[in-house]
């Protein structure tokens, strides 16, 4: 038994050595996650890495939501399209607009296969994803986590302790809000910096007056974030524009201005501004 304890703390050590050696040339990561599902999540970690890419930078974006992976499919990654893998690298997509991607839905023998893993199994498959993928010198890499904080989010917390830190995404009603706590006191207890809150679905734009309308109350984010002491980066509406790139496979950012985008824009600015003043003041917004 001490045998096998000491080849697996071995062994756990060489990982978090390859994945250390892996990751030395990505300059940012960001962890995006979410206290439940349904909040729009992975549609905005696609976004927010997306606006990066427009903005002259090497992105990658790491897929962890296992049992949904839902990325491929709102960046336009065609299903066909495989990584190609050797005995020891995986070479992430590379989007047609420059993004590289890495998601189990790309990898899964057929498109609608469930994924039925337990912990380990789920654990050793980010561990690849971080320790194995060629993703080369990137100025961020953007993950995308499960909803909740069960064993993905804390493989990444362990696995990344010098991660620039997570946006938690929400949507107004308070039984989304409720949830926020718990992935607040979660990073506090990895030790994850929270650079701050995003409020999705927060109004509903009409396509015909451009009037908007709180279908699901709004600035409960705002508000909460002011409670908890965190960061509150901005309000993404419930607009059609944002429906319509996830089904084509065309991030929103990526078409013409409208508020949708602007949205998104603006929380990379103030993100970018967090980022800038933790690092020259270690320790705020923990």
């Amino acid at each position: 038994m001490e045998k096998s304890r000491k080849e697996a703390q071995k062994e756990m050590a060489e990982r978090q050595e390859r994945i250390s050696q892996n990751l030395e040339n990505i300059e940012h990561t960001i962890v995006v996650m979410s206290g439940k599902g349904g909040v729009g999540k992975s549609t905005v970690a696609a976004n927010l890495a997306t606006e990066l890419k427009e903005q002259k930078n090497e992105v990658g974006l790491l897929d962890c939501d296992l049992h949904g992976p839902n990325v491929p499919q709102i960046v336009g990654i065609d299903y066909d399209k495989k990584p190609k893998e050797s005995d020891s690298s995986i070479k992430p997509i590379s989007t047609e607009f420059g993004l590289k991607v890495i998601s189990l839905g790309s990898m899964l023998p057929e498109k609608d296969s469930p994924v039925v893993w337990r912990g380990p199994m789920k654990m050793k498959a980010i561990q690849q994803f971080l320790g194995d993928v060629e993703w080369g010198n990137l100025d961020y890499l953007v993950l995308d986590l499960p909803p909740g904080t069960g064993d993905e989010p804390l493989s990444i917390a362990q696995l990344i302790p010098n991660a620039d830190g997570a946006i938690i995404v929400t949507t107004p009603q308070k039984v989304a809000l409720q949830t926020i706590r718990r992935s607040v006191n979660f990073s506090k207890e990895v030790d994850l910096s929270v650079l701050g809150l995003v409020e999705n679905m927060s109004g509903f734009v009409c396509p015909n007056c451009n009037e908007e309308t709180d279908i699901f109350n709004s600035g409960g984010g705002k508000d909460l974030s002011d409670e908890l002491d965190i960061p509150f980066l901005g309000k993404i509406p419930l607009d059609e524009k944002i429906v319509e790139s996830g089904e084509s496979g065309k991030p929103v950012v990526l078409g013409e201005e409208n508020k949708a985008s602007k949205s998104f824009k603006n929380i990379v600015s103030e993100m970018k501004k967090i980022m800038n003043r933790n690092s020259t003041t270690p320790g705020d917004d923990k």
